[in-house]
């Protein structure tokens, strides 16, 4: 059995429609739990907890096209918590920018589907991010750049939100403020755990969205798991070009989302999924199959 007919079996031969976002979620986690354990790699819990944001940019609401990955009107996003590479890569793959069975070589030496997410070779990646607290900054001056330009296109940045404690974040959202950027929409990954524990007993983030409100920013704050709430977001976002403000989507989300054994668990930070626990959560999985 193929990769991609071992990630597709639950769908048994039927027609699968990667248009539908909660669909494409389903399919971003499928692959994330796959990818993470033929490579022994980390970062499951972020890779679920994004997958229904994923799944809603590239469901409507990216200006993109897989046949014309470089096209220059193309909207631009990046992953600036680059560690949840896997879950772009499924995205991508599952919506025509590359086949789906190269998500098996995701890790392997000498693959362009890197751990943390490539540009290098890989369409429809715009930039490549590991290095925490540098991607607000690159999709600021991308959104400059339109500006200046008076191009059409939009910047989309996802942060995760124990990355907000990066100084650079703030720097960043200082300046996109100063140059009026209501071209750059944020998305933060709000999921209240970092690496090692939960956000607050690290570095207390809130009032978070106060925060943001503080340094000029248009503010939501949703469901990240709700794709219709998510598309509403994005839409009142979108609709701010010419505000002035730049706008940040806080999506409230679980960490691990989608197998209960990993939710809100720091442990899925870093842990694989092997052995009884793969078997476990791949049971799971086929169990909420769209």
């Amino acid at each position: 059995m193929t990769y991609t007919e071992k990630t597709h079996a639950a769908f048994g031969g039927a027609p699968i429609d990667t248009a539908d976002p909660r669909v494409l979620a389903w399919l971003i986690r499928r692959h994330g739990l796959e990818m993470t354990h033929i490579s022994r790699g980390s970062h499951i819990g972020a890779i679920f907890s994004l997958a229904e944001i994923m799944a809603t940019l590239y469901t409507g609401v990216l200006n993109v096209d897989p046949h014309d990955p470089k096209m220059p009107g193309r909207d631009r996003l990046i992953l600036s918590k680059g560690h949840a590479g896997a879950a772009v890569y499924a995205a991508l793959a599952e919506r025509g920018f590359f086949d789906v069975e190269e998500l098996s070589t995701h890790y392997a030496n000498g693959s362009r589907l890197s751990g943390h997410v490539s540009h290098k070779g890989v369409p429809g990646v715009e930039f490549s991010t590991g290095s925490l607290g540098h991607g607000l900054a690159v999709g600021a001056g991308m959104a400059l750049g339109a500006k200046m330009d008076k191009a059409p296109w939009r910047t989309y940045v996802i942060l995760g939100d124990g990355e907000c404690d990066e100084g650079s974040v703030w720097e960043a959202a200082l300046q996109a403020h100063q140059y009026g950027l209501d071209n750059l929409i944020a998305v933060v990954d709000h999921n209240r755990m970092q690496s090692l524990d939960f956000c607050e007993k690290t570095i207390a983030l809130e009032p978070f969205a106060d925060k943001w409100r503080d340094f000029g920013w248009q503010v939501q704050v949703v469901d990240g798991h709700d794709v219709t709430a998510l598309q509403e977001a994005f839409a009142r976002a979108k609709s701010n070009l010419g505000g002035g403000k730049p706008s940040v989507i806080i999506a409230e989300t679980t960490k691990g989302k989608g197998v209960s054994f990993m939710e809100n668990d720091i442990l899925w930070h870093y842990r694989t999924p092997q052995g009884e626990e793969y078997d476990a959560a791949l049971k799971e999985l086929e169990a909420q199959r769209p």
